[in-house]
């Protein structure tokens, strides 16, 4: 009998031992290596433990690079000088001569032969562009490829080999808010800052410079002067965002360029130097209750086109003023926002067929994109 209960209290020993291995097994934490080699197999929403950060940083940090540039600068002579009797007295010697101003700003490779993203108000105007990477203290000179002041997006392009570390580009489409986002850039000339936040809002609004945004990223990552062209980083690794600019009177309100927006136009930057852009050739209004009743509609839907360009596609179909656009492409429209962002995420050439209100009457019109 006693033997029995020898032979029992064993036997649970090593049940329990057994469970106790597998336990810890299965409770320690992944290595750094074993989880960049699953990055890619991890939902983003996924937390991925306290290494994650850091590994995703060792990867991805070397494609970041500083960029300086150098910009000719024009001054005005003294306006005392203006003035006779001060240019006799102070003499020619005292006249304001022209210079260079330096600026900072922070920019990405996307490919192994050197082609390299940033905004382009880091290097709208440079006289000479360099940038500095990682492993090296001498900056190569860089080329400007192209550039767009709508989207405030450039390409350059340096001669440092073919084998460059290199960043891709992720879905931003497919972020939510509160997914975790890195920054990586140059605030301040603070080489390679890592900060990390969260996307806290999606296609938000903004006016840049002249150039009016509709579908920015928000972020609470620490964005700072610097920081203009770095990347916005998902837990995979890639690219979804380009910093650009920040709520100077508030903290933790920085924007990014959407990735979904980038990569439609890399393409045309690198080989066209510029953005060819669709267009329907017309503008609009959106409809308030007091115009739905003027032009007989039940309520306030479409967009009401007040004008349409000479020799434009609208023109062309037909389209006319007082017309108002009810869908565009199946796609129900009620903003002009909305028809701005499908028109712009047209191919040239493609055929589309708008339906319109016009006279009391629905028209559904075939047109055919074209660049403006």
């Amino acid at each position: 009998m006693k033997h029995n209960k020898k032979s029992l209290l064993s036997v649970a020993l090593l049940i329990l031992t057994a469970f106790f291995t597998v336990g810890l097994i299965l409770g320690g934490r992944v290595s750094s290596v074993e989880a960049a080699q699953n990055l890619e197999a991890v939902s983003p929403n996924v937390f991925l433990g306290p290494d994650t950060i850091q590994t995703i940083v060792k990867q991805t940090g070397p494609a970041v690079v500083k960029i300086e540039t150098e910009t000719q600068i024009k001054t005005q002579d003294d306006p005392f000088l203006n003035n006779p009797f001060f240019r006799d007295f102070f003499g020619e010697q005292y006249k304001r001569q022209p210079g260079l101003t330096k600026a900072l700003g922070s920019g990405f490779i996307i490919s192994k032969d050197g082609y390299i993203v940033t905004n382009n108000h880091v290097v709208a105007g440079a006289a000479k562009i360099y940038a500095y990477l990682t492993n090296r203290k001498e900056p190569y000179a860089a080329k400007l490829i192209g550039s767009d002041e709508q989207l405030d997006l450039a390409i350059l392009k340096i001669d440092a080999g073919d084998n460059l570390p290199s960043l891709e580009f992720g879905d931003s489409n497919k972020l939510e808010v509160g997914s975790w986002v890195i920054a990586i850039g140059n605030p301040y000339g603070l080489d390679h800052t890592v900060t990390v936040g969260v996307i806290s809002a999606k296609g938000r609004p903004l006016n840049i410079n002249g150039s009016q945004f509709t579908d920015l990223l928000q972020t609470d990552a620490s964005i700072n002067p610097g920081n203009s062209g770095g990347p916005l980083i998902n837990l995979q690794g890639k690219v979804i965002g380009i910093n650009t600019a920040i709520n100077a009177q508030a903290q933790g309100i920085g924007f990014a360029i959407p990735s979904s927006t980038v990569t439609q136009v890399v393409d045309q930057l690198i080989n066209e130097g510029k953005v060819i852009r669709p267009w329907l050739g017309i503008y609009m209004q959106p409809i308030t209750k007091e115009l739905a009743n003027y032009f007989g509609l039940q309520e306030p839907e479409g967009v009401l086109i007040s004008a349409v360009a000479e020799g434009s596609p609208a023109q062309k179909a037909g389209l006319k003023r007082g017309d108002i656009v009810l869908e565009y492409n199946k796609k129900k429209i009620n903003d002009p926002d909305i028809l701005k962002k499908e028109v712009s995420n047209a191919k040239i050439g493609e055929e589309v067929v708008v339906l319109i209100y016009r006279d009391g009457k629905t028209i559904f019109v075939p047109m055919k994109i074209e660049a403006r």
